[in-house]
């Protein structure tokens, strides 16, 4: 039996054979074309060969088809795609065929697959290009052709993901990533690849790599694309982000502890003022019951303890209401009312409730100079107990001579602000235009006030929450000016 040597080479060769009808409809497949595709015979027969390895939106092999009618053969390289979505190159022959009467009836096709040749052509390419240059890249480098697959990697890459030297010279991309993440890798680096454009580090979603020994790391990843004349290639620079990710989950989870440790301590202050505010109100009733002289008859001298144990009282108490208010700040519990408000009322009560402390210092309390129409947009109860906070701080802290508030506008910063300015032992606030030179409130400039407690602090978050400021300016001998600006209300 005689040898038939044209169908043993067709079926033995390891290029693709196809025939198609002048409309692309597959009538004949090779084992070649099976190996170089993926597509059995029985699953291209009858389907467009366009259909099965063109990329979707090309019209390349629309073209050619037109130039093989036209000029009887073309031939060409260009990426075509697998059954399994694999990008391979190709160099593709065709020639047209006719029947007996000599009309055009059948394409004869001639594929080769090229993929290695292309990534030695690309990767010398790229060595001639960059010279090492790469090499000096804090980060891994590796560079794909439109196939996805690498014609470079660095030593940093392959060190990164565990391969020997060389060893990452094409294969495809996908080999260095998760399995689950490999087939949406193949839809996004299609789409990247018709519309190339440079994508910082960092940005798109969470991606992951996988070293050679199947342990996956977190990464972060640059795209960029690289035009030459074999076509655009795409350079992607890789960070091994693990340290970073590990430091972000143990802080994640120091913040989560952190936060339960803020509400059990906001739970507990809350909960200790109040239990603290009830003995103390005993306290300081009782001693003034005392005083009154209500349970019998006292001398002047079990007076002047009872006056010290009820001031102490007091003092404390003020204290925990301050930690109370703080603990609502700090928990964002605090509900302010920011309405229009005349400054000068308010003033006025705080000056009305903080006289009989200055008497009893023999300090002086008066308002100077101040004007009568200013008004802020705030909440009346926090403005208040800032200005008895600072009022009260001046006369704790004034011997001698007098404690004088002062309302006025002015500029501050770059904003047209209200304020208002309470100077001690005698310096005048506004004298000189003090509250224009006055320095932001810093923690080292107040070391020489130590033993403001908590007013001071408290007075600073609830001038925040009105959106202003408190600001500072002493002068040894002389005098201290605390100065409240708040935004004026047009």
């Amino acid at each position: 039996m005689a040898t038939d040597f044209g169908t043993l080479i067709l079926d033995e060769t390891p290029d693709a054979v196809v025939v198609t009808r002048l409309d692309g409809e597959v009538v004949y497949w090779t084992n070649g074309a099976r190996m170089v595709f993926g597509y059995s015979s029985e699953e291209a027969l009858g389907r467009t060969l366009a259909d099965l390895i063109e990329l979707p939106g090309g019209d390349d092999g629309g073209a050619v088809v037109r130039q093989t009618l036209g000029a009887g053969v073309a031939s060409y390289e260009s990426v075509r795609r697998a059954k399994d979505g694999a990008l391979v190159y190709i160099d593709s022959t065709s020639k047209l065929l006719r029947d007996a009467a000599g009309a055009p009836e059948y394409i004869l096709w001639s594929k080769k697959d090229v993929t290695a040749l292309k990534v030695v052509r690309d990767a010398k390419l790229v060595e001639a290009r960059f010279d090492g240059i790469l090499e000096l890249m804090p980060d891994a480098i590796i560079i794909a052709n439109a196939s996805g697959r690498v014609v470079l990697a660095t030593r940093r890459a392959e060190e990164m993901f565990g391969y020997a030297h060389g060893a990452l010279r094409g294969a495809l991309l996908e080999t260095l990533m998760p399995a689950r993440f490999r087939q949406a890798h193949q839809a996004h680096r299609a789409d990247y690849g018709a519309r190339p454009s440079p994508r910082p580090m960092g940005s798109g979603r969470d991606l992951y790599g996988l070293r050679s020994d199947g342990v996956e790391f977190p990464v972060e990843i640059s795209l960029s694309p690289v035009a030459t004349d074999e076509g655009t290639l795409f350079m992607s620079a890789i960070r091994d982000v693990s340290e970073r990710r590990r430091i972000e989950l143990a802080l994640q989870e120091k913040n989560v502890e952190l936060a339960k440790a803020v509400a059990a301590k906001d739970r507990f202050l809350g909960g200790m003022s109040h239990e603290l505010r009830t003995p103390l109100n005993a306290i300081i009733g009782f001693t003034g019951t005392m005083l009154m002289k209500l349970p019998g008859p006292i001398n002047s001298e079990q007076a002047k303890q009872l006056r010290t144990v009820q001031s102490s009282a007091r003092h404390l108490l003020s204290l925990i209401n301050d930690l109370l208010d703080l603990t609502r700040i700090e928990s964002g519990k605090v509900e302010l009312e920011l309405v229009p408000l005349r400054c000068r009322p308010v003033i006025d009560e705080v000056l009305a409730l903080s006289q009989p402390q200055a008497r009893n210092k023999g300090l002086e309390l008066v308002l100077v100079d101040s004007e009568q129409e200013l008004t802020v947009k705030s909440d009346r109860r926090a403005l208040q107990q800032i200005l008895m906070n600072l009022v009260d701080n001046a006369i704790k802290f004034t011997d001698s001579g007098a404690v004088r508030v002062r309302l006025e506008a002015a500029t501050v910063g770059a904003r047209d602000c209200v304020t208002i300015n309470i100077s001690d032992n005698g310096a005048d606030a506004g004298q000189g235009g003090r509250h224009q030179a006055v320095s932001r409130l810093q923690a080292s400039s107040m070391r020489e006030f130590e033993g403001t407690g908590l007013g001071l602090h408290l007075s600073q978050k609830l001038a925040a929450l009105l959106h202003g400021e408190i600001l500072f300016d002493s002068e040894y001998g002389v005098g201290s000016i605390f100065t409240l600006a708040l935004p004026l209300e047009s």
